[in-house]
């Protein structure tokens, strides 16, 4: 079994299922276009060992697992999660989206533990 990502006319992800190709290819769900492979262990364009957050070295399939929401780009194969903050960039080797400023490097440190939010007021992270 694999999972489908379908896919609206402006290819926004409707519905995510678990089905075989076969039944994709029978119309009973609709235009076969419309659903699109994704892969449950692929994330950041990197693709994981099931369950774990240990990368397996294997083929990551179209960027990242497709959810609802999710654009497919058709030129690029690839699924990308909504725009989070206007200021953020996507990054075009992970498809994932990133803040212009980095992420503070000492969170989890003192007492209590730092921890940050974006404020994209200001676009930077504030400690919370």
């Amino acid at each position: 079994m694999s999972h489908f990502a379908q896919i609206d006319d402006t290819n926004t992800v409707i519905n995510v299922i678990v089905a075989e190709q076969d039944f994709i290819n029978t119309g009973l769900l609709g235009d076969p276009s419309k659903w699109i492979q994704t892969s449950y262990n692929t994330r950041g364009n990197v693709h994981y060992t099931p369950n774990s957050n240990t990368p397996d070295n294997g083929i990551a399939l179209r960027g990242n697992y497709a959810g609802i929401g999710y654009k497919y780009d058709p030129v690029n194969d690839v699924f990308i999660a909504p725009k989070p903050y206007s200021s953020w960039i996507l990054d075009t080797t992970t498809w994932l989206w990133k803040a212009p400023v980095d992420y503070p490097s000492d969170i989890g440190t003192g007492s209590p533990p730092k921890a940050y939010r974006w404020d994209e007021a200001t676009t930077s992270w504030v400690q919370v």
